[in-house]
């Protein structure tokens, strides 16, 4: 984005000068822009942050557009890691009527899925991955989807200053190699889903053959989905018919 993009929407967000001149402030401290405006675009819609809470990302299109291509007409989707649950908002905008419930361990981000993901078919949880959800789900669940974490763990001193140091580690840290937290998602995974279930996770382009690996060793049906366009991918698995 150019610097009179970003002066635009700062102008258009302020009410008052004073509130002007301190979100400029902010914004030069390093903030994320979407974090200072207490707001990012994402799918058309406008996604409510707070400071220190992951910013999606536009390749994350690629994970709610195969949510919503996969999901059937009253579906159950489970999004874990949901941030500040702008996949779980998006499908739901796309999927009317569609259960969408998503959990995240971040009580930031939690604040703010709880004003993005409207019930009465939307509903968020606090907790690690599984962990939160009602046991009522479990067998149930015919799209889980999650953007985990999956840079490295000596990359993150390589990240953009923005991310390093002004998004949640918790959000960004995969691990040794990135698959840390996705390896636990996929291993606890087909529990929760239903027969011929999926799930989807993003996840780098170079990671995503190992990734791969790791859903078929846990009995999913792996392919890989990639973006050119929106510089994403994801790793889709599917579960079998059979109970």
């Amino acid at each position: 984005m150019f610097a009179e993009d970003e002066a635009r929407l700062l102008v258009d967000e302020a009410r008052t000068a004073a509130e002007l001149e301190a979100m400029v402030g902010r914004r030069l401290d390093g903030l994320p822009l979407e974090q200072v405006l207490g707001w990012a675009e994402f799918c058309g819609l406008r996604i409510a942050l707070q400071p220190g809470v992951f910013v999606p990302r536009r390749r994350t299109e690629l994970l709610v557009a195969n949510a919503v291509a996969l999901a059937p007409p009253g579906a159950t989707v489970v999004d874990v890691c949901c941030g500040s649950g702008a996949v779980a908002a998006a499908v739901l905008a796309r999927c009317p009527t569609v259960e969408v419930h998503a959990g995240d361990v971040d009580p930031a981000a939690v604040r703010c899925a709880r004003v993005n993901v409207p019930g009465p078919r939307g509903h968020v949880y606090e907790g690690d991955l599984f962990a939160p959800l009602p046991s009522a789900l479990r067998g149930q669940v015919d799209v889980l989807v999650a953007n985990a974490p999956y840079v490295p763990t000596d990359a993150i001193a390589t990240m953009p200053p923005e991310a390093r140091l002004h998004e949640p580690r918790v959000a960004l840290d995969g691990g040794p190699d990135g698959l840390g937290v996705q390896r636990r998602i996929a291993a606890g995974a087909v529990t929760w889903m239903a027969a011929g279930g999926h799930l989807i996770i993003e996840t780098s382009e170079g990671s995503a053959d190992d990734l791969a690996a790791v859903f078929a060793q846990h009995g999913l049906a792996p392919r890989v989905v990639r973006s050119d366009e929106l510089d994403g991918t994801v790793v889709i698995g599917t579960r079998d018919n059979q109970p």
